[in-house]
């Protein structure tokens, strides 16, 4: 395979509402929040569902990458449920190998409530459920030798089996790759996400606000001095600003494209990084990656969901 994925198995639920929701719920807009499912329950339980659909940051870009025409697989824990089951037909319909086998769990399959506001933006609301338990033995090392890069997500990387289960993908990868996923992911996890991205990583996927956090910085110029300094292929999307890749000591940009009819953000940064992948499968120049990454990341946001 060109790329295999791993990272939480979640059904995104999602659910139009206005900014009022957010401050009652004192929820930061465009973030992600993790939640028991109590809490869950709690939020739910007030709004009007618009659809349910297999989520989860890096299934939605493997997706992306299968809908291209790559081969492709997945390595995410659900259970045996309805809602597991609902994820594991979402998957192969997209023509993904899902390298997991479902059983019956006391944990439920994972689940991630979208929150859409009238701007567009999307806050999120997870509850991880069986995803958030992955571990070792989840991970087979035959499946992950024989891709040519490992894509993770930095919403997995967590104290314990889940933090386990990354590190032995990322030891017998081939070639890594992975998405910083969120800011406050990100604080959560500095000084682990730097040792990663300083030596384990091969291609980063971040946005600014990510990346600045990172490294502790309001300057986008000290970014990208940091990113020329290390010898690995970073991608920073920017909103409207566009996007940038640095490789080997040279800056690559692109614009945003205008002129969308923008409906919903959810998944712009899964689908850039799909489009982004499939041109680093299929030997693209870099310029030309951004080109597929902008391109995907456009379209996904024209329509609600973070799937074509």
């Amino acid at each position: 395979m060109e790329v295999i994925g791993i990272g939480n198995a979640i059904i995104d639920v999602i659910c139009k509402v206005d900014d009022n929701f957010l401050k009652k719920n004192l929820l930061t807009k465009g973030t992600m929040k993790l939640v028991d499912e109590i809490e869950f329950k709690n939020l739910i339980s007030s709004i009007y569902i618009e659809r349910t659909v297999s989520g989860g940051s890096v299934a939605n870009s493997i997706v992306g990458l299968s809908q291209l025409e790559n081969k492709v697989g997945f390595i995410g824990k659900i259970n045996n449920d309805s809602l597991g089951q609902k994820y594991e037909y979402g998957l192969i319909k997209e023509n993904v190998s899902f390298f997991y086998n479902k059983k019956k769990e006391t944990i439920p399959t994972g689940t991630c409530l979208i929150l859409i506001t009238p701007d567009s933006e999307r806050t999120m609301c997870t509850f991880l459920g069986i995803a958030g338990k992955i571990n070792e033995t989840d991970i087979n090392e035959k499946i992950i030798q024989n891709c040519k890069i490992t894509f993770l997500e930095g919403y997995l990387w967590d104290k314990g089996e889940p933090k386990s289960a990354f590190i032995k993908a990322i030891n017998c990868s081939n070639k890594v790759a992975m998405t910083l996923s969120d800011v406050f992911c990100v604080e959560r996890h500095k000084s682990d996400f730097l040792d990663l991205v300083k030596n384990k990583l091969d291609i980063i996927f971040a946005n600014e606000s990510e990346m600045k956090a990172l490294l502790d910085t309001s300057n986008f110029i000290e970014v990208i001095e940091f990113t020329k300094f290390l010898k690995k292929k970073f991608i920073i999307t920017r909103g409207d600003k566009g996007a940038i890749a640095t490789f080997d000591n040279k800056i690559y940009e692109i614009p945003a494209k205008e002129n969308l009819d923008i409906v919903d953000l959810t998944g712009a940064g899964d689908l850039f990084a799909s489009g982004f992948l499939s041109g680093i499968a299929n030997k693209l120049s870099l310029e030309k990656c951004l080109e597929k990454g902008v391109e995907m990341s456009s379209k996904v946001i024209q329509i609600l969901g973070a799937r074509l």
